[in-house]
């Protein structure tokens, strides 16, 4: 990669950074576009992120990705907030304006509905209810993502029913919340099961959950990618349902970003999903 002095620059702000992939992702599609630009992961302690975000402007950037722990925090500081983002309550994409100013996006929906699409072609969620597991940022952007869909109806469950009662009230739009322990009753009839826990991840309690009254036509999707066929995905491939892994909507959400930072919308495809999944 050979950079001039017009290069545009980008990077991911978090705190840790360096288990992003980000870096590895972009950097792939800039070598492959032949893009005079980079993409930076950017270490940045809570205590310094709003002066971080002020600064981009005035270093060139041309906009950055935002993960854990400042998602929220993106959210409040932006100078203009997507009503997407502000419905999610989380910023994961960031755009310098020719003004200086900040505008604050969430892609993340777009990213698990184009994973849906691509794993699952003619995937509609208005096929039937769906159910979620989990009710963290990233159920929020699945949800949102369903409703817009058309999905009918979501059954929601997560280990604290008070947080799950929280994003039913302020996403509305058809969700029922549901005991943790009726994981198994809720999935009959369903057309979407989809996992937004860390449970099943490398490292975490295995998801436990009996599928049996699943229909056979439905997709299973879980957001984990680390193992990328976890315990439900190869539970519920081996009795024929159609499943979606969780490094897609990894890949696809990271597409709007570069296309509004590097001018180019990219593609997703096995060798890049290879490329970043093996590191």
């Amino acid at each position: 990669m050979i950079l001039s002095g017009h290069a545009r620059l980008a990077g991911v702000i978090g705190w840790p950074v360096g288990h992003s992939r980000s870096p590895r992702l972009h950097g792939y599609w800039l070598d492959k576009y032949g893009v005079d630009g980079a993409y930076l992961p950017l270490a940045v302690q809570p205590g310094h992120f709003e002066q971080v975000l002020r600064a981009l402007p005035h270093m060139g950037f041309a906009g950055a990705n935002v993960t854990v722990p400042h998602k929220e925090a993106a959210l409040a500081l932006a100078d203009h907030v997507e009503p997407l983002a502000r419905r999610i309550g989380a910023v994961n994409t960031l755009l310098v304006r020719p003004d200086g100013s900040l505008e604050g996006r969430n892609t993340d929906a777009f990213g698990f509905l184009e994973n849906l699409r691509h794993g699952c072609p003619g995937f509609s969620a208005s096929a039937g209810p769906a159910v979620v597991l989990g009710a963290g940022g990233a159920a929020r952007a699945v949800i949102a993502a369903l409703q817009d869909d058309g999905v009918p109806a979501i059954r929601l469950l997560n280990r604290t029913a008070e947080r799950a009662r929280q994003v039913a009230d302020e996403l509305g739009g058809g969700i029922e919340v549901v005991p943790w322990d009726e994981r198994a009753e809720v999935l009959e009839g369903a057309a979407t099961l989809v996992n937004t826990t860390t449970l099943g991840m490398t490292g975490q309690a295995p998801l436990v959950v009996d599928l049996r009254l699943l229909p056979v036509d439905a997709v299973v999707a879980d957001i984990v990618y680390v193992p990328l066929e976890t315990d439900l995905l190869a539970a519920a491939r081996h009795r024929g349902n159609r499943t979606v892994d969780g490094l897609g909507m990894l890949l696809h959400q990271a597409r709007p970003g570069f296309a509004a930072w590097f001018g180019v919308m990219p593609d997703v495809t096995e060798e890049l999903r290879t490329f970043v999944g093996g590191t």
